[in-house]
């Protein structure tokens, strides 16, 4: 394994028999995927390496396992440094009478949550539900078209820091549901899922690691990627109803049609597939890439030191190049998609969002002191707090998970 020192490396006889931790495994075109959900690690293994890891399970030597490989595909294959590889994966638990040493699981987010309680989330009758609610609400919207939402449906309060605030807690607590949806898709599923915040360009978002999902059946991971998107919908598709039912001039109304409009809002932003959104992963599994994300940029960099012709990449190969053809024609459609959505986002950022942000800010240290009034005060505290606290979480995580990385 790369970066692993040799010294480092597990003395293996060929006499030695391994045992290997819980793995899972599952065929992907002429790949197979075998991991252990303990520690979600996961590795994409030829056919020889998926047998390989079968006999060693069986309890066969590391010899005999050579050996059957050699009888089976008539090549000679270091089953050797194979164990090693896997070993350095975190997927031996002994070599020998020696055991090797074990990376501590990160913890599951709700452990309580356990996969029998939650497995109707994988019930094809919860889809067709998905499905029946938006197209119910769009017929109620097409007699009713003064109930489809639109900005000012956002401003339902003359009062600015009302408004502001409330809109903080429904998005947040609309966020922690869509997470919560993908995270009961994947533990009905086996998968452990974990919550946390993360960045993606200039947004603050909340993520599901549910790294494991890749060894459950296609539909299970297709339900697991869009649980979140489906919550949403069906959130605002059954607020569509009790709008219809209750009179437009009531408090009640205009926060219900706000709540509606928070719960669609983020549903545009899964669109943008370059920032690694839940559709994102929906393509990756459709177009069986790896590592969409990771193949893609580096084929746009080698690109662009190409263009710019960068005196260290001339003779250097395009790293999409040694990839199936399945995937390598959607990695380089994908990079060009990476390159103008992100483009596209930090424009934006400069020339609209970080401008806006800064007169807010601005704005509101200047509204408070006591010669301002209560309301002005009210006002300026709810946009500091608020938008304030967003780019300092936003800085906040953003430098937790890049030390997480580099550590």
């Amino acid at each position: 394994m790369r970066g692993t020192a040799a010294k480092d490396r597990p003395q293996i006889e060929p006499s030695a028999r391994v045992l290997l931790h819980d793995l899972g495994i599952r065929r992907d075109r002429d790949e197979w995927i075998v991991g252990r959900m303990a520690t979600r690690t996961f590795v994409a293994l030829p056919a020889a390496g998926a047998r390989a890891v079968e006999l060693l399970g069986r309890g066969v030597s590391v010899a005999g396992t050579a050996d059957l490989l050699r009888a089976e595909t008539g090549e000679e294959l270091d089953v050797e440094d194979f164990v090693r590889d896997l070993a350095a994966l975190g997927f031996v638990a002994r070599i020998g009478d020696r055991p090797v040493p074990d990376a501590v699981p990160a913890r599951a987010s709700l452990p309580w949550l356990r996969p029998g309680a939650v497995r109707f989330a994988l019930h094809p009758a919860l889809a067709v539900l998905a499905v029946l609610l938006p197209l119910a609400a769009a017929g109620i919207l097409v007699r009713r078209p003064d109930l489809v939402p639109c900005y000012r449906d956002l401003l339902w309060s003359p009062h600015g820091s009302l408004v502001l605030v409330t809109g903080a807690l429904v998005g947040w607590a609309l966020l922690f549901a869509h997470e919560l949806a993908h995270l009961v898709t994947a533990r009905a599923a086996g998968v452990p899922g974990r919550m946390r915040l993360g960045t993606r360009l200039q947004f603050l978002v909340m993520q599901t690691d549910i790294s494991g999902i890749e060894l459950a059946p296609r539909r299970h991971r297709l339900t697991a990627y869009l649980a979140g998107i489906a919550l949403n919908l069906s959130v605002a598709s059954a607020l569509v109803p009790v709008l219809a039912l209750t009179d437009a001039a009531t408090t009640l109304h205009r926060v219900l049609a706000a709540v509606l409009l928070l719960a669609l809002l983020p549903l545009p932003f899964q669109c943008m597939v370059f920032t690694r959104t839940d559709l994102y992963f929906v393509l990756q599994d459709v177009t069986g890439c790896r590592n969409l994300y990771g193949d893609g940029l580096a084929h746009a960099r080698h690109r662009l030191r190409r263009l710019l012709r960068v005196r260290r990449s001339a003779g250097t190969a395009d790293p999409s190049a040694g990839l199936p053809p399945h995937e390598r024609r959607a990695v380089r459609l994908y990079s060009l998609v990476l390159v103008a959505g992100t483009a596209a986002c930090l424009a934006f950022m400069a020339a609209v969002t970080l401008p806006a942000d800064l007169t807010l800010l601005i704005r509101a240290a200047r509204g408070l002191g006591p010669d301002q009034g209560l309301a002005r005060n009210a006002d300026s505290a709810a946009v500091l707090i608020v938008l304030g606290g967003v780019n300092v979480l936003w800085l906040v995580t953003h430098w937790r998970n890049r030390r997480r990385r580099s550590a």
